[in-house]
């Protein structure tokens, strides 16, 4: 369904160090970085979507979370929701949710929050039961 999605960020070399160990627990790893431009891309498989992308705004303006944005990873179990969401604390996010069952939505959704650096709403899903 998506080609890609992104974020921006105010520190690229901070964002760089919480995505490159955030994302290890899902198999997604940087396969592009070109600091000049401030654009960093990430993917389980680099020639094929979805990827996800870090990036300076284009138009030279801090970057801003979107009130009312969610971005949310799927992850293969629900131990890679809990080690998507430790991981994340631990390099300087901050708590939105923790990992838990969100029979709200399905009984099978087990998914965590947290905010990144730059104040961007994070999710990591299992749709699976456990």
């Amino acid at each position: 369904m998506f080609s890609h999605a992104s974020l921006g960020t105010n520190d690229f070399d901070r964002a760089l160090a919480f995505y490159d160990a955030l994302l290890v627990p899902l198999g997604l790893t940087r396969f592009h970085t070109d600091a000049a431009q401030g654009q960093a891309g990430y993917a389980a498989n680099p020639e094929a979507s979805p990827q996800f992308w870090l990036m300076r705004p284009i138009d030279g303006r801090p970057a801003t979370a979107g009130n009312g944005v969610t971005l949310a990873f799927e992850a293969p179990d629900r131990t890679a929701v809990r080690a998507f969401h430790a991981t994340g604390l631990a390099q300087g996010g901050t708590e939105e949710g923790s990992p838990g069952l969100r029979p709200h939505y399905h009984a099978d959704y087990y998914g965590a929050y947290l905010r990144d650096p730059d104040g961007n709403k994070l999710c990591c899903v299992c749709h699976r039961p456990a």
